[in-house]
């Protein structure tokens, strides 16, 4: 078979011509006509002054320089499907030293492994409010994937942010609110790259649900759709909610960001020029690279200009040996269609980032394991079933890091309700009812990728997953506190043995602890009908109804729920025989032994990252499950802008006793003692107005020259031909019109590109724009915000106060999360300070006219609190 099948070729001239701009939409319904994304041309080039990235860019120029235009290519086109160790891979520059780039999943420890930890998920870790949690996290993470000789690590999460309470992804990111999800970002990518890998950040933007994400998946499940769903969002809320975490991974320096599946506005989020090169790349100031999602890529050189750096896993669809890029990429350069400033950029951006977490070529750890085998030895390449070799060294990369596990799924835990049964103290008899509580039969990893519901629920499901090296039940953690404390215990681990749960939970002097779960995950594994997102809220397996059977005789029941998200405790909540509701969330390897320290007191609690409510109909929003377009693209509008989870409740049910009030709000949680908060303090700071960055950038720099003769860029005769890899160079010579396989050859590509794609001349700065994250400006401090706050229990525990800011006009949330501390370990009576400096950002809304970010002049407000709905202190800012 040939390097570069002439198939391949035409695909890049065919979809540029078929496409005139990335940004354009097309097939819309009369509904959606407006739902359209401008074109934002060219893509801006990095900025060697980019405070952070200085030094990272000289060396990448440094090595780039050095490069040819096939090596370039090699380095931002994936290798394809199974055609090495990792998930993604991109080609190796040998001659430079570097070898081939390993891309591994994922946002909760790495999937397809061995020997590695399986961390709490995004969720449970976003419910201890905990930066510093978040950045230990982050780095254990990271030096597990650095172990292993991972490169780029595709995590964390931030899309969705959970728009839907049903979305299938939710428990991937870190709540509902955009704030608390920047700081669970940024702190996360730190610690990862502290760890001296690249984060990726993901799934930029707008992607919030699994149903028509991708049309193949779709169709398979008999939609007739030709086109993913296209999130149709305004400009403003765009800007203050969905983009607002990747502003602060940006800020934080994050080296790689994922565009989605999704379109955005009848826009593909991976050729999305708006939001590719004109709010990442140019608002932002992002200076790492873009990345593909898996297949997520529709278009050769239209891709390119839109800002798409990275193309994985390289081919069009898995295992063609096709590609977008690859030959045709080679090409597109070759006869001018993409700027050879474009691919310098690319190759510029990757090894800057590659360099900025402290990655050297030739000094590469390398890559001990294979995605596609636990055996020792088995094909390099798996998908042409080549070089047959040692693939996995079983390399244990865990260190210590079961204890932070442990402490960060506890924390993450929340106690929901407790009429005094918690903590417990050496209880008589300890009954454990439900399979929750118990193992898989077929084992912690029996189902591929968790694709099952089976046992105790610790992780959700889809690629976002990892290989549990052993998981501690809450049924065998418990047992042993049990048998420490000399209690009796007992447990049924079936939700359906009636006759015997019954038996247990009426003797005398029985603490009942019941376990239930609903799950969920990504949208390729379909689990009791549930395609990736839930199709409703309630608990799985008779979960609701076993709740209800065992406090029916059992007058001190607690209830434990894992789960990816909210579920609905209206039917039951109230029961008196239920004395404590506990969400644990999804703890990850630890789980029992987490929910074991929670239960009898060991360590202080989580809030609740997300609303609980009434109904799903509460939540105002939920996942499209129909298509409404014809074979076209499903068509989601947010007509809600930023009513979403406690944003929504605050306005349609704006006090306890409206209908659809939730009952248990954001943030919310209880203690293991209570707190005064007093003494609100507002100073004021002096700052002069925004103002916008002066001049023009740079000249789009070029690095190295390179040959428009074709023969140059023929298929080496040294090098062996492995099937369905995605090699750079070109499948004939003969002249550039046999290569591409155009007919319209002589006719350059390049008129069809939309105008401005091509120049590589100094750009105006967005007046929104400055430094990495956006204008300077925006984090000058303008309020100092303090409050006291004193333990007035008789127990030592942590507290979390959270601080909330009007904005101020008709069509603004009631308020806004814009800070908040975990605060550890406060003694009965003692009294400690929150304090929190309000930035330009937290007081500013996005101003669609000007393009940029204002302080408005309506009247604003600051609360501080211990929830959304429970803030006792309130002061204006003037």
């Amino acid at each position: 078979m040939k390097p570069l099948s002439v198939f391949a070729a035409a695909l890049l001239t065919a979809v540029v011509d078929a496409s005139p701009s990335p940004g354009y939409s097309h097939k819309l319904d009369a509904r959606a006509e407006l739902a359209t994304s401008p074109p934002h041309y060219p893509s801006p080039w990095m900025n060697p002054q980019a405070p952070g990235w200085e030094e990272a860019y000289a060396k990448a120029k440094a090595f780039v320089s050095q490069m040819t235009l096939v090596e370039k290519v090699n380095l931002t086109t994936g290798t394809g499907w199974m055609s090495d160790n990792c998930v993604g891979n991109v080609g190796a520059i040998p001659r430079l030293g570097l070898r081939a780039l390993c891309m591994q999943d994922g946002p909760l420890g790495i999937r397809l492994s061995d020997y590695n930890s399986a961390f709490p998920a995004g969720l449970t870790a976003g419910a201890t409010w905990s930066e510093h949690l978040w950045r230990d996290r982050g780095k254990a993470m990271g030096a597990e994937s650095k172990g292993k000789g991972i490169d780029v690590v595709l995590g964390p999460v931030s899309g969705p942010l959970g728009r839907a309470p049903t979305g299938g992804r939710n428990a991937e990111g870190f709540g509902t609110d955009p704030y608390l999800q920047g700081k669970g970002l940024a702190n996360t990518v730190i610690g990862i790259q502290d760890a001296g890998v690249i984060a990726c950040a993901k799934h930029y933007i707008a992607n919030e649900q699994e149903h028509f994400r991708q049309v193949g998946e779709s169709v398979g499940r008999g939609f007739n759709i030709s086109e993913s769903l296209s999130s149709n969002i305004d400009d403003k809320t765009l800007h203050e909610d969905y983009a607002w975490p990747f502003a602060d991974a940006v800020k934080a320096g994050v080296g790689s960001i994922m565009c989605s599946y999704n379109q955005i506005n009848n826009s593909y989020g991976c050729q999305n020029s708006k939001l590719l090169n004109g709010v990442l790349k140019d608002e932002m100031g992002f200076q790492g690279f873009v990345m593909s999602d898996w297949q997520a890529q529709h278009a050769g050189a239209a891709t390119a200009v839109a800002g798409l750096d990275m193309s994985m896993p390289g081919d069009t669809s898995f295992n063609t040996g096709y590609s977008f890029w690859g030959g045709n990429l080679t090409l597109a350069v070759i006869n001018g269609t993409v700027p050879a400033y474009r691919i310098d950029d690319m190759a510029m951006r990757i090894m800057a980032a590659f360099f900025k977490v402290g990655m050297t070529p030739g000094k590469q750890v390398p890559t001990s394991f294979s995605s596609w085998s636990r055996d020792t030895f088995g094909y390099r390449h798996m998908a042409a079933k080549e070089n047959y070799e040692q693939i996995n060294f079983q390399v244990d990369v865990r260190q210590n890091h079961a204890s932070h596990i442990r402490e960060s799924a506890a924390k993450g835990t929340v106690i929901l309700k407790n009429t005094g049964s918690l903590p417990l103290n050496k209880p008589k008899f300890l009954a454990v009812i439900g399979e929750d509580a118990g193992q898989n039969s077929k084992g912690p990893n029996g189902c591929d990728d968790r694709g099952c519901d089976d046992g105790t629920l610790a992780m959700l499901w889809g690629s976002g997953t990892s290989q549990f090296p052993y998981l501690i039940t809450p049924d065998s953690a418990l047992q042993r506190q049990a048998i420490e404390d000399g209690s009796r215990y007992e447990s049924v681990l079936s939700n359906y043995q009636w006759a015997a749960t019954q038996k247990v939970v009426a003797q005398p002097n029985v603490t009942a602890v019941v376990f239930v779960n609903a799950d969920s995950g990504e949208g390729y594994i379909n689990v009791d009908n549930n395609a990736g997102d839930r199709k409703n809220l309630t608990l799985w397996k008779n979960g609701d109804d076993l709740i209800k059977n065992v406090s029916s005789i059992n007058p001190n029941t607690i209830v434990v729920i894992h789960s990816v998200g909210p579920i609905l405790v209206t039917d039951w909540y109230k029961n008196p025989n239920i004395s404590a509701i506990v969400w644990a969330g999804l703890p990850g390897q630890e789980s029992g032994n987490s929910i074991t320290d929670i239960l009898y007191g060991k360590t202080s609690p989580g809030r609740s990252p997300f609303t609980w409510g009434p109904t799903l109909e509460s939540y105002g929003t939920d996942v499209m499950y129909k298509p409404n377009n014809g074979n076209g693209a499903p068509q989601q509008d947010f007509t809600e802008g930023p009513f979403i989870d406690y944003r929504h409740f605050d306005k349609a049910a704006p006090n306890k006793n409206s209908p659809g009030a939730p009952i248990y709000e954001f943030g919310y949680g209880l203690s293991w003692s209570t707190f005064k908060y007093s003494n609100l303090k507002v100073q004021k700071h002096e700052v002069r107005p925004m103002s916008p960055p002066k001049g023009k950038t740079i000249a789009a720099p070029t690095f190295g020259n390179f040959s428009t003769n074709l023969k140059d860029y023929a298929f080496p005769p040294y090098i062996r031909y492995i099937y369905q890899f995605i090699y750079p160079w070109l499948n004939t010579t003969t002249s550039g019109k046999a290569a591409s396989g155009d007919p319209h050859y002589g006719q350059t590509a390049k008129q069809f590109l939309p105008p401005g794609a091509t120049d590589g001349s100094p750009q105006p700065r967005l007046a929104s724009s400055g430094e990495p994250g956006g204008n300077r400006q925006l984090w000058d401090v303008v309020y100092t915000v303090t409050a006291t706050i004193t333990n007035t229990g008789k127990r030592m525990s942590d507290e979390v106060p959270q601080l909330y800011v009007s904005l101020g006009g008709e069509k603004e949330p009631v308020r806004v999360l814009r800070g908040f501390d975990r605060i550890e370990r406060i003694a009965p009576g003692q009294s400690v300070t929150f304090r929190h400096e309000l930035t330009r950002r937290e007081i500013s809304n996005w101003d669609p006219v000007s393009q940029n970010w204002v302080i408005t002049k309506a009247p604003k407000k600051v609360w501080v609190g211990s929830s959304s709905r429970d803030l006792p202190l309130s002061a204006v800012l003037n």
